[in-house]
Formats: structure tokens, sequence, C-alpha cells
């Protein structure tokens, strides 16, 4: 019965608590307030996936209506002074391509002369348009004012859908929008090739290349850059706010020249390319009336080498004989 008691009078009393406000139970102590929901986390984004449609690769921005066969302005003027080929429009992944992309094969410079792009880089139209002319009247000029013809421009990386420096997760490169070219090295009629990055290339033919590059793109990266272009050239047409342009291309000092030899190594090197046979002028007999006449002059002492006889070797030392000793316990002693 008792227990029976017990168990009312314990529903009454939570009933009884329930009642109470949250803020005055515990005798008044305030509670800590409810912990509110986590949020919860961004779902991480999808990874690219092939397209089921046409419409869906190309977007909701895709205007089908301004596709037509015919060339655009940009490739009307290019194709004046380039041999190229046309490309279709490039889709993804994300926002990488784009359309009115042609792959520059050869630059057509003074008579009728061409200058290949090997590789062809696939480029935007209006990428391409601007690296034909920094070749045709910039590169070709500067290169035929020191004496020499230039038959090809080779480059490194053209479209290549990646991010910044190869960096995984990056800010999508000017590479993947066909905005950007990297040059290696320049090749001339004689077959030399010339890296726009080595320092033993004239230096003033590298610095021209250089301000001719950062008036004509929007981005010039080279050595002292950033470290990834230490070996090419990086050009693209980036646009950014208020007109602003990167040019970072250390154009290197060349290396000092080497020494002049010394006076006593040109002497060895001619008495040595000189014939046992011939007789030498040093080697003549001095004379001796002018050495009488120069008393001032030092003698020439020769010293004769006298037989000295050795001392006797000294005879081989006789080990003596290791006697074995016995040994008694130290108890013995006593």
């Amino acid at each position: 019965m008792a227990f029976v008691v017990v168990r009312v009078y314990t529903a009454m009393a939570g009933a009884l608590l329930a009642l109470v406000p949250a803020a005055v139970r515990a005798d008044g102590v305030p509670l800590p307030r409810p912990r509110p929901d986590v949020a919860a986390k961004p779902a991480a984004p999808a990874r690219w996936r092939e397209p089921l449609s046409f419409r869906e690769a190309a977007g909701a921005e895709f205007n089908s209506a301004a596709v037509t066969s015919a060339p655009s302005p940009c490739r009307i003027r290019l194709e004046k002074i380039a041999t190229l080929s046309a490309m279709p429009r490039l889709i993804g992944p994300g926002i990488c391509g784009g359309d009115d992309m042609v792959q520059l094969d050869s630059v057509t410079v003074d008579k009728g002369r061409r200058v290949e792009i090997k590789p062809a880089p696939l480029l935007r139209c209006e990428m391409a348009e601007q690296f034909a002319l920094w070749v045709r009247d910039d590169v070709t000029p500067r290169v035929a004012n020191s004496g020499r013809t230039l038959t090809s421009v080779d480059t490194y990386d053209d479209y290549s859908c990646r991010g910044r420096n190869r960096v995984f997760g990056a800010k999508v490169s000017e590479h993947g929008k066909g905005n950007a070219v990297d040059v290696r090295s320049l090749t001339f009629a004689d077959k030399q090739v010339a890296m726009l990055t080595d320092k033993t290339f004239a230096k003033d033919i590298r610095s021209d290349l250089r301000a001719s590059a950062c008036a004509r793109f929007t981005t010039v990266l080279g050595p002292g850059s950033d470290g990834y272009h230490e070996e090419h050239i990086h050009v693209d047409l980036a646009q950014r706010s208020n007109g602003y342009r990167i040019c970072h291309w250390n154009v290197l000092e060349p290396p000092p020249p080497p020494p002049p030899p010394k006076p006593a190594e040109v002497s060895k090197a001619e008495s040595d390319s000189a014939k046992p046979d011939e007789a030498q002028p040093d080697e003549a007999a001095p004379d001796t009336a002018a050495a009488e006449a120069k008393p001032d002059a030092p003698q020439r002492v020769e010293i004769a080498l006298v037989d000295v006889p050795l001392p006797r070797a000294r005879p081989p030392r006789k080990h003596r004989k290791v006697r074995h000793r016995v040994h008694f316990p130290f108890n013995l002693l006593r």
C-alpha cells in the first residue's frame, strides 16, 4: 500500500514540475538555454558528368540562333595574316571551353614567308589574332635586325582545362578558356634554337620582346614571377577591372665572359705547340760578351750530383721466445 502511495505522489510531483517555467526550475536557478540545431553542412559540389544532351552541355545562356556557318569578323581578319583551322565549340567540363576557337598553324610575315607555330596552339580567335600580330610585327622584325631569320616559334602549352599552375582546386586558368599560350623558344634559319629564358641569348633582343609582349597582352609571366614560369613565357588576354595588367618577366643578365689567360699560361701553351726540332730563341746559347758586360745579371750555377753510398740496411730484429708462465692459485701462496 505504501509503495502505491509513493508512486501516486511521484506522478503528481512530476505533473506539477512540468507546469513550472524552465527559467525557475531547480530552486530558482536558471537552466541553460537549449542547444540550437546544428546547421547542415553544405553539400559537396557534384563532380562533372557527361551531359545527356547538347542543350544540357551548352547551358542556358547558349543561343542557338547565333550559330552560323559564316566566319566571325575575328576569323576573317586572322585568315589574312595566318594559316589556321576552325575548331568546333568546346564545352566543359565546368566553365572550360569556349566558342570561335581556332588552331593556329603558321603566321605570314614579310613577302609571303611563313613562320610556323609548333605545336599549333588551340586558342580563342581573339587570343590567336593578338599572338599572330606579335609574331609578325614584333618578334620577326626584331630577330631580323640582329641578322637572323625566324622560321618557327615553339610553344609549350595552349588550351588545357586545369587550375592555375596546375594546382588542384585552384581557380581555372586562362588556358582552360583558350585565352593563353606559353612560348618556349625561337628557331632560326641556321637551325639554331634560342630559349626566351636563356641567359646566353642576346639580352637586348629579350628586353625588346618583353616590352612588346607586355604592351600587347594583359598578362606576361616569366622568370622571377612565381616559380612556375622559369623555363617559358606565359601570355594571355585575361580581363581585369580598371584595365589592370601584369608584367612579370625578369630579363636575366648574361653570364660574365671568361677571364683572359695569364701570361705564363700563354707562353707555356706557345712552347707546347712548337715543334721539338725547331730551335727556340730562349734555348739559344747565352752570349758570353753580354754576360760580361752586365756583371749584375744573375749567374747560372750548375750543381753536379754526386753518388753518395746509402747506409747498410739494418738487420732484422730477432724476436724473443715467449715463455709460458704457470699461474698458481692465490690461496696456495699463503
